[in-house]
């Protein structure tokens, strides 16, 4: 499955609509809540298959094009830690974040399990994190920046974090491009429990959050029927 390098604008702002606006990762929030709602969504999101298996591996290799066996990556949202798993024995380090007590505690297990031992798993809120400027080569978010509280402040620090020439892979889910209807549906949903923070915004919003911070789009790939776009971009 090929992906395409970045097309103008204009050609990335298409209606999609199949993929559950939650996907795979757990978020990042100030709020107590949404790492609750995780804690309880972690055994059964790890137990879960991935729905689609070719997309999933088409971003992985993706991914993998871009590492070197001296880099260091941060994860955050990391989930259950899968993604920070595969792309362990390519890189020299992975520090991988999540807000969810059980989301960490799963992917250190898998971890251990697979004698995995380059990889971090850190229990925290990428917003309170701390690092100094420039301390990554590559900066992973991956179903998550539609369930932080403040998009262009998450693409700020990203940017901050990483050194120059390092890369930010991302996957979004853009529900405002194909389920809008979330917009009315996500604050009660939250408000119940029954949802965590959730932001609907299109694919045309993301891109340009990610050029408003000083990132070059390098990659942008949406796969047919999904609201899901994976982008590559790149801090000068």
């Amino acid at each position: 499955m090929p992906i395409r390098t970045a097309t103008p604008l204009a050609a990335t702002d298409r209606q999609t609509s199949d993929s559950p606006p939650l996907s795979r990762r757990a978020g990042s929030s100030a709020n107590g809540s949404d790492a609750r709602f995780w804690d309880r969504m972690a055994d059964g999101y790890f137990a879960r298959p991935i729905k689609d298996l070719e997309t999933y591996h088409a971003k992985l290799a993706a991914t993998r094009e871009l590492l070197t066996p001296d880099m260091d990556i941060l994860e955050f949202g990391c989930g259950s830690g899968g993604t920070a798993i595969a792309h362990a024995p390519f890189v020299n380090s992975v520090h991988a974040l999540d807000i969810s007590n059980r989301m960490i505690e799963i992917g250190r297990n898998q971890a251990a399990e697979q004698g995995v031992d380059n990889v971090l798993f850190e229990q925290a809120d990428f917003d309170a994190f701390e690092a100094a400027p420039a301390s990554y080569d590559v900066i992973l978010g991956l179903s998550i920046l539609h369930l932080v509280a403040d998009r262009d402040a998450t693409i700020a620090k990203v940017q901050r974090l990483l050194k120059p020439g390092g890369v930010f892979v991302s996957s979004t889910g853009c529900l405002k491009d194909g389920m809008s209807f979330f917009k009315w549906i996500a604050p009660l949903g939250r408000k119940l429990g029954l949802l965590p923070m959730l932001q609907v915004f299109s694919e045309r919003d993301l891109v340009q959050s990610l050029e408003g911070q000083g990132l070059d789009i390098i990659q942008q790939w949406k796969p047919d029927k999904s609201i899901a776009v994976f982008i590559i971009a790149k801090k000068p």
